[in-house]
């Protein structure tokens, strides 16, 4: 929920939620995710690429489970606090959310427009690394996300 904190008008920071993956940590607004849900099994999708875990049921509709970490062209893990965090789509296809396998309960943070950027290699899905507490986290392009799975013919 973005904070109150007002300055000329502008609002200067909002509360983030950094996911753990298998290996490497996500940031986004919270209002990126639309629940937590425990860890499922997909169901397999026809000719999937190795990132497309399945199709996953939630509130009577069928998303599409991605590893973020395969889709980088890294390897699917999925550990013992597997959990699924269910993101709301940004409306470029008519797919309205999008199920990411992460490593354990998302943990809550405030960002502000004081964003320390860190200089790390990143991966085709990451726009960005920052700095949030003690932990680089990396900022994931949603939208490539989206694309990811249109090109796919998967939505």
């Amino acid at each position: 929920m973005l904070e109150q904190s007002v300055r000329n008008g502008r609002r200067t920071s909002l509360t983030g939620l950094l996911l753990a993956l298998g290996d490497r940590c996500l940031v986004l607004p919270n209002v990126a995710v639309a629940e937590l849900i425990g860890y499922q099994v997909g169901t397999p999708a026809e000719q999937q690429p190795a990132w497309m875990l399945g199709w996953i049921d939630w509130r009577n509709q069928r998303l599409p489970l991605l590893s973020f970490e395969a889709a980088c062209g890294g390897s699917v893990k999925v550990g013992e606090r597997a959990r699924i965090v269910v993101l709301n789509a940004l409306g470029s296809s008519r797919q309205r959310f999008i199920a990411l396998l992460v490593q354990g309960i998302p943990r809550s943070c405030k960002l502000d427009s004081q964003l320390n950027y860190v200089d790390v290699p990143l991966a085709p899905l990451e726009l960005a690394a920052v700095q949030v507490g003690d932990q680089v986290a990396k900022v994931p392009d949603l939208p490539a996300l989206e694309r990811l799975l249109e090109d796919a013919g998967l939505v």
